[in-house]
């Protein structure tokens, strides 16, 4: 027995300086940064430009693995189970750790044990767009809706997206106003009923709203966050067309497998940083209304998480949302 005691004693004093070699020398081989969505959307285009510029900035390539499905429950629990050794990453979204956590009946992951938070890359903040029959500020629409209990209704992606749950906290921002929600599966199905004026109004991305707005066949009324678009100076923030504190958004995170060690932590959020800091990412980023956040640290990150989790969960229980 005390033989085999000190024959692990001395594998485990052998691995560890081996530990320490493949830590200080992160990272040695490919990269794979897991989307928990379908190629195309919004989180696919600025995790392959960030993983682009990431494979520059590490010395090594990173690629984009889309790991779609459950709502990015997939992809989330493909990294919780990974090896914490730096070469398996998720693109964390909103969905995954700010509103699954509290609207899943049964979520295989916890949002904050199971995952090392790394650093932030943007936020994308949403936009109120309404159809061009109706009032063209915020207030004149919440006026028109509570002159009208259920009269009128509105899209969203589907029941517990961050389109649903930007709808359900407006309308307990301006008073609780009666407004019929009217899930689509996506908002590929949802867009062309807000054109025909089938649903008075919605929160989209400014990005797939932008050309419907230029060409007239919608308005859109306000951005959701707390300063303006960089590309789009005219339209005002929630705050400014009424709605006091009023920010919705998704984003996007860096998070590896819980237990993932400091060194590696620090040196892709060093990457980040160098990524985030670059004119040309910030230019990207601006072009599709999506708000980098350059002065990121894992501290923050995990910071972020907390927060956002505690902003969305009082709203999805007041909404009922359960997601089986």
């Amino acid at each position: 027995m005390k033989r085999r005691h000190l024959l692990a004693v001395g594998a485990g004093a052998l691995t560890a300086p081996a530990v320490v070699r493949a830590q200080d020398k992160y990272p040695e081989r490919t990269v794979r940064l897991v989307v928990p969505f379908a190629p195309g959307g919004p989180t696919d285009i600025i995790g392959r430009m960030i993983a682009e510029k990431m494979t520059a900035t590490l010395g090594q390539t990173m690629i984009v693995e889309n790991k779609a499905g459950g709502a990015g429950v997939i992809g989330a629990n493909e990294i919780k189970t990974a090896r914490p050794d730096g070469y398996s990453l998720l693109f964390a979204t909103s969905s995954t750790h700010a509103i699954l956590p509290t609207a899943m009946v049964k979520v295989p992951y916890d949002p904050i044990k199971d995952f090392t938070p790394i650093s932030s890359v943007c936020v994308n903040p949403l936009v109120l767009v309404a159809h061009p029959s109706m009032p063209d500020t915020v207030m004149g629409l919440v006026d028109l809706m509570k002159k009208n209990p259920g009269k009128y209704s509105y899209a969203s992606s589907g029941t517990g997206s961050i389109l649903h749950l930007a709808g359900e906290y407006f309308k307990r921002e301006v008073g609780n106003i009666d407004v019929v929600h009217v899930p689509y599966r996506g908002s590929g199905p949802a867009i062309p009923d807000l054109l025909a004026g089938n649903v008075a109004w919605m929160f989209e991305t400014f990005s797939t709203m932008t050309q419907h707005h230029r060409a007239g066949k919608v308005r859109i009324l306000a951005f959701a966050h707390q300063k303006r678009a960089a590309i789009a100076p005219d339209i005002p923030t929630m705050i400014e067309a009424g709605v006091p504190g009023y920010e919705a958004y998704t984003f996007n995170l860096f998070l590896g497998p819980a237990g993932l060690p400091q060194p590696i932590v620090d040196r892709i959020d060093q990457a980040t940083r160098k990524v985030m800091a670059d004119q040309s990412t910030q230019k990207f980023l601006e072009d599709i209304a999506a708000v980098p956040t350059p002065d990121t640290t894992p501290q923050r990150t995990a910071k972020f998480i907390q927060d956002e989790l505690a902003k969305w969960a009082p709203v999805i229980r007041a909404a009922g949302v359960k997601i089986e």
